[in-house]
């Protein structure tokens, strides 16, 4: 794709890990989020295909969510680099708290990682020759950063916006505040003016005005009933867990995230008890054939955004 510089390099992965994005230098480089735990030996062997036999200096995570920050540990001990987190995860990392790094409240796991630096919105990272500018980026998540690198307009977006849509609204579903902290991430991307964006999922893109027109759309509606919110986040949720188990037995599944504080939250906002909101989610995501039915098991069966 035209816009971008010989030095940045995407690996696009699939809807269980987010995409690395390499920045290689001179000396090394640079890898911008590093996927889920089940795919981390895939993620060295991609990352060191990426490098091709420089080293790899650093490790620079968007947000903590399990999916762009798993390979972590699989990375440093392979490469021996450090890992930049942003700053408003540094006290959880150190305690390795898996309540407050979502882990637990999403029945997701991430291997434990230790950090050397962090990153805060008005930073500016180097990578790949450029000079990368850091931006706050709730909505998604409250700690969530995005980069920017001006003199090429490159914006590694994260889960703030995708071609297609953007990340779950995870502070919604807690109670606390997060549409209007999407609005205003749409509005600053909408002024930085990317030519290209480097989302965390899906394909890099150059129409950014009509990625964020359909973002806007999609808020709207989501701040228009917080009911789709929740029940939009009751699908992804399982359908992350189909992806990353690939067949799992029904009542198992159910017993795991009914104490999953998410699940119960967004059950909840949905209008339904735990159970009866789980079992909902896997019908709705059953009709269409993104998941299917084997006896008892239920299987992974195509992607979901």
């Amino acid at each position: 794709m035209t816009g971008l510089p010989d030095s940045i390099r995407v690996l696009e992965r699939d809807w269980l890990s987010s995409n690395q994005v390499l920045m290689i230098d001179d000396n090394g480089a640079t890898v911008v989020d590093t996927g889920y735990v089940k795919h981390a030996p895939l993620t060295v062997e991609l990352v060191a295909w990426g490098l091709a036999g420089r080293p790899l200096s650093r490790i620079v995570n968007t947000h903590l969510h399990s999916d762009h920050c798993g390979g972590n540990a699989s990375l440093q001990r392979r490469f021996g680099c450090t890992i930049t987190i942003p700053a408003a995860c540094a006290d959880a990392v150190d305690a390795w708290d898996e309540g407050a790094l979502s882990y637990r409240d999403t029945a997701q796991q991430c291997e434990r990682f230790l950090h050397d630096d962090t990153i805060a919105a008005g930073d500016v990272i180097e990578g790949g020759g450029l000079r990368w500018q850091v931006h706050a980026a709730p909505g998604h998540d409250p700690t969530s950063v995005i980069l920017f690198e001006p003199t090429h307009r490159v914006l590694m977006s994260a889960d703030a916006l995708w071609e297609h849509g953007f990340g779950v609204i995870f502070p919604e579903l807690a109670g606390e505040s997060g549409f209007a902290e999407q609005q205003a991430v749409l509005d600053l991307i909408e002024r930085l003016d990317p030519a290209i964006v480097l989302p965390g999922h899906g394909p890099m893109f150059t129409d950014v005005h009509a990625a964020v027109k359909r973002a806007r759309s999609r808020l709207a509606a989501l701040r228009g009933d917080v009911r789709r919110n929740a029940r939009h986040a009751l699908k992804v949720l399982i359908k992350y867990q189909l992806l990353a188990r690939e067949r799992v037995l029904e009542p198992v599944l159910f017993e795991e995230l009914r104490g999953a504080k998410i699940m119960v939250d967004s059950a909840r906002l949905a209008g339904m008890q735990t159970d009866e909101a789980l079992a909902w989610a896997v019908s709705e995501l059953t009709a269409p054939g993104l998941i299917r039915r084997d006896g008892p098991w239920l299987v992974d069966a195509t992607g979901i955004r």
